[in-house]
């Protein structure tokens, strides 16, 4: 500013004059873009955390839109989203009917990526990936199988080395969307399971040891050699960790690799349409190529709650994720919905946004 007025005491009254009018048309623009800025607030699901804080920031540097998102789980996006104390939540665990009906309104389920549960080891003389089958799995969680050289995991395996060693459990400490998928899946291959601990954010583990998140678990896993446990795919990557390969339902053994988590979505995504109810479990698919331990992770969106304005905004960013957003998805480590499901999802946010405004 002292520079300015410097430089007008040099200049003549005239050009003094237009330097005024630009500095006011220049404080105008700034202030009408402050009243266009727009903040929305979601809350939720922990697992798409780095994703949606990498989208937020991108959108926010294409167009005036500001996203602040907490994440604080899925059962406090849940919580939240029916408070009416953020504009969306989210979460890896769909919401059930009797939370449904709480909501004042109808609350939509809007997948957004595709997220995998690995099954992990530390077992330092096994080179090769390990094969299970869902029943050996869900025996493993029960404490009917309980060393490593249990003839069932070595009629699977017949060419490892497994040792005679217990199998040291390791579980989630805290209620996880994690948890839920896992025993979603367990459920579905064990009827002991389904009939025992059942499907749910917290599990009551029959045995094992447990790690606070993603992060406690994997901790946990690397520092005993003989553990097994359960972590989002994207946290076996960054901590090195080797992933079980799992029978799947086409008698296929599956990695939770890109191209097999995509399959999941893709086997169940022709019984979707745009009125669909978007609660749709991914566990077990019937793909050929499926990984069985598969989710989506959905956008809570209450329209009612948040009314036309900010419901058009969300829909804008959803837009602008499934199409300039898989990139970013893709270097995270995360999987893109597959064509044919965005197409049935954008389908309904055509249905949310509703006419243009005039």
């Amino acid at each position: 500013m002292r520079a300015v007025m410097a430089a007008g005491v040099l200049v003549n009254s005239a050009s003094c004059r237009a330097s005024e009018a630009a500095r006011t048309d220049s404080v105008g623009r700034t202030a009408a873009s402050r009243a266009a800025q727009v903040d929305l607030t979601g809350a939720g699901a922990t697992f798409p955390y780095p994703l949606y804080s990498r989208w937020f920031n991108d959108y926010a540097q294409r167009t005036n839109v500001r996203i602040n998102y907490q994440s604080i789980g899925s059962g406090g996006g849940i919580r939240q989203v029916l408070a009416h104390t953020v504009d969306f939540g989210a979460t890896d665990v769909p919401m059930t009917d009797a939370e449904l009906a709480e909501a004042t309104g109808t609350i939509e389920h809007l997948p957004t990526a595709l997220g995998a549960v690995a099954l992990t080891y530390n077992l330092p003389g096994i080179s090769r990936p390990l094969h299970m089958s869902g029943p050996v799995i869900a025996d493993i969680f029960l404490g009917r199988i309980t060393r490593w050289n249990d003839p069932a995991l070595k009629a699977l395996n017949p060419d490892a080395q497994l040792p005679s060693a217990d199998i040291l459990l390791v579980h989630r400490a805290d209620g996880s969307g994690t948890s839920y998928i896992l025993s979603d899946y367990l459920s579905s291959v064990s009827d002991a399971w389904a009939k025992g601990p059942g499907r749910g954010k917290d599990v009551r583990w029959p045995i094992g040891i447990g790690g606070r998140g993603n992060e406690g678990v994997a901790g946990q896993i690397k520092a005993m050699v003989g553990a097994f446990g359960y972590i989002e795919v994207v946290y076996a990557r960054q901590n090195y960790l080797p992933v079980v390969h799992i029978l799947n339902r086409a008698g296929n053994f599956a990695a939770p690799q890109a191209h097999e988590i995509a399959a999941a979505a893709a086997s169940v995504t022709d019984s979707l349409s745009p009125s669909s109810d978007f609660r749709v479990s991914l566990v077990n698919a019937s793909g050929a190529d499926a990984y069985p331990i598969t989710s989506f992770t959905w956008m809570l969106l209450d329209p009612d709650g948040i009314g036309r304005a900010k419901t058009r905004q969300l829909v804008d960013f959803l837009r602008w994720a499934y199409k300039d957003g898989e990139a970013a998805a893709a270097d995270l480590g995360y999987v893109p919905l597959p064509a044919a499901a965005v197409a049935r999802v954008s389908a309904r946010l055509d249905a949310l946004a509703g006419p243009p405004p005039p």
